[in-house]
């Protein structure tokens, strides 16, 4: 936003000198030589401009004494207004100016959106995968090379500059954010953006990518909630391929990374309707009808239960885990009025 706002000025002020030049030019020669609007704005500006034309009509010598305190006034102030506003169209300024404006309209309008630092391998896998579920996210990515490649409805919400800056969280709009995904290759600049990111949202979910051993525990100290560890992850699934080929096709076949047309939701109390809140499953009735399956708890103490019983009560804090196809996790949204 303190870029947007010095661009703005920027732009602005050059602007502003030639119009007040203008102005004050005008309303002198009205004035003081009693020329009508047109002429004093003509001779303004061919006085301005240091054309060497001649006088539209005799100057009185108040006239002469203003012509030239114009001239001395403007000369410097018209070329340093021409020359920025001319630098500010020539290296692209101008369209970056009208971009970050663009940028900072539709971010405006954003509330519980995703933000990924980082556009490389992971970055460029975390969008493909909310863009699939229509999920509005703003990408922060310092190479303009790479931002330039992205292909996405929202394509507006990229941001070139550095996710460790505090300013470029907040015109990513890290203040209304539901979550934050950093992606860079060094762990010391996530470990900075982890930091800077909790200190501005306290309630904001962090997700860090790591690379060295130990990275990790430094890292939830920062205050990520998760960090994952991409060629550990990498290892122990090519492991499971191995071992248990089928179970874990299985399981990348209902992961959001591979199927559209199966749904592994998270429902949590704060959404659940009052009526139904400190209920057990059994009260739900969530396989009868929506036809969709309860496959996990997680209770306040954060322990996992797998196919709860449906004497389990959902107290505040807990989260149940549903499994069905979309037309199933579709009709569960509608019983639980909870947000598509």
């Amino acid at each position: 936003m303190i870029n947007f706002v010095k661009d703005y000025f920027r732009f602005l002020i050059p602007v502003f000198l030639m119009l007040a030049l203008l102005i004050t030019g005008t309303l002198g020669y009205i004035i003081i030589s009693g020329y009508s609007f047109f002429d004093a704005f003509y001779m303004t500006v061919i006085t301005v401009a240091t054309v060497g034309y001649g006088e539209v009509q005799p100057l009185s010598t108040g006239g002469r004494i203003f012509t030239a305190f114009l001239i001395i006034t403007s000369f410097g102030t018209f070329a340093y207004a021409v020359s920025s506003i001319t630098k500010f169209v020539v290296d692209g300024e101008l369209n970056l100016f009208f971009k970050n404006k663009k940028l900072n309209a539709s971010v405006e309008k954003l509330q519980d959106h995703i933000i990924i630092c980082g556009y490389g391998r992971n970055g460029r896998q975390a969008a493909q995968v909310l863009k699939k579920h229509d999920k509005r996210f703003v990408v922060i990515e310092q190479d303009g090379n790479l931002t330039a490649t992205f292909n996405h409805k929202f394509s507006e919400l990229v941001l070139t500059g550095d996710a460790t800056q505090d300013e470029t969280l907040l015109k990513a709009g890290v203040m209304k954010a539901k979550a934050l995904i950093t992606t860079l290759p060094n762990d010391s600049a996530n470990v900075f953006i982890v930091l800077t990111a909790r200190n501005l949202n306290p309630k904001l979910t962090i997700i860090s990518r790591a690379s060295d051993d130990g990275s990790d525990t430094k890292l939830k100290i920062a205050g990520a909630n998760n960090v994952i560890m991409p060629d550990k992850v990498g290892g122990a699934h090519m492991a499971g391929l191995v071992m248990k080929p089928d179970v874990i096709e299985f399981l990348d076949y209902i992961t959001a990374q591979n199927s559209g047309s199966i749904g592994l939701e998270e429902i949590t109390f704060d959404v659940i309707p009052e009526s139904l809140q400190n209920k057990t499953l059994k009260d739900f009735e969530i396989r009868n009808k929506s036809g969709a399956t309860i496959i996990g708890f997680k209770s306040v103490s954060g322990e996992y239960t797998i196919n709860p019983g449906p004497d389990t009560r959902i107290i505040a804090q807990s989260k149940i885990f549903v499994l069905g196809n979309s037309e199933q996790i579709k009709n569960l949204k509608q019983l639980l009025n909870v947000p598509a």
